[in-house]
């Protein structure tokens, strides 16, 4: 296992969890591992938004590999959102993610959830885990259950059910996404073998109380991008409504101009 991988996977301790904040491009991700955060991940939406492109329909593969060779010349652990890995065939998953970590990425995540609002049959996911981990055996593999953001019925058992599933084939950490209260998180980190990562809801408990309840890492998911989407149309408003008085914390051109000169392209 390589310095970087190692790095990664020490990063995952239950009680201490990793906040992994989720970009979308170059400057985004620059301006995170300028204030000090030792791991980032993509967000499918926002990558996919960004170029004008569906989220969860395999329609961004291409942006995402090219962005991850942009993000991986930054000095900070890059794992990736790889959707459903782009295609159906385990194989050429495989093939994709290897491309991935040639260029320096250390994790991936990968989902079972559907553009349709359903999820994938378990042994196919297991099969695409399997067969990354046959190829890249160090990289981190995040294996995410859509089983509560897809609201199915009865989703405990199924959660615990995919999660074995998933360990078995090798995934490193198990994702479920959609949940806020921290006693079924709790029972959760308390029956998956594996790292839990939650995602960061607002209003929701914070990193603090995710860790009490044995979350190892914390994404923010879309919501960075939703953010600057909605400020970006707020500035806008406020112009054309008279005028946005000036901010400290509004990044100067040369600020933004330096996150670029840093990466040293």
């Amino acid at each position: 296992m390589s310095d970087r991988q190692e790095a990664f996977h020490a990063l995952h301790h239950a009680g201490r969890p990793l906040l992994l904040p989720n970009a979308w491009d170059h400057a985004s991700a620059a301006a995170l591992a300028a204030r000090g955060h030792p791991a980032i991940g993509t967000t499918s939406l926002g990558v996919a938004a960004a170029a004008g492109r569906p989220d969860g329909a395999a329609a961004t593969g291409a942006q995402t590999l090219a962005l991850a060779r942009r993000l991986a010349r930054l000095p900070v652990l890059l794992t990736v959102d790889v959707e459903a890995g782009f295609s159906a065939d385990p194989a050429v998953v495989a093939d994709y993610v290897a491309e991935l970590a040639g260029v320096g990425v250390v994790g991936i995540n990968l989902e079972d959830g559907r553009a349709d609002g359903t999820l994938a049959d378990p042994e196919d996911t297991a099969e695409k885990i399997a067969a990354v981990k046959a190829a890249v055996p160090e990289l981190f593999v995040n294996a995410r259950t859509d089983t509560w953001w897809l609201k199915v019925t009865d989703p405990l058992p199924r959660t615990l059910a995919r999660s074995r599933a998933y360990r078995a084939a090798g995934a490193d950490g198990i994702f479920v996404p959609g949940i806020a209260d921290p006693a079924t998180l709790r029972l959760l980190a308390e029956r998956i073998d594996a790292p839990l990562n939650a995602l960061y809801q607002p209003g929701g408990p914070g990193l603090e109380e995710l860790g009490r309840a044995g979350v190892a890492r914390v994404s923010t998911g879309s919501l960075l991008f939703r953010a600057a989407l909605a400020a970006a149309v707020d500035t806008a408003e406020a112009v054309r409504a008279g005028g946005v008085a000036a901010s400290p914390a509004l990044p100067s051109y040369a600020e933004v101009q330096g996150l670029v000169a840093a990466d040293g392209d």
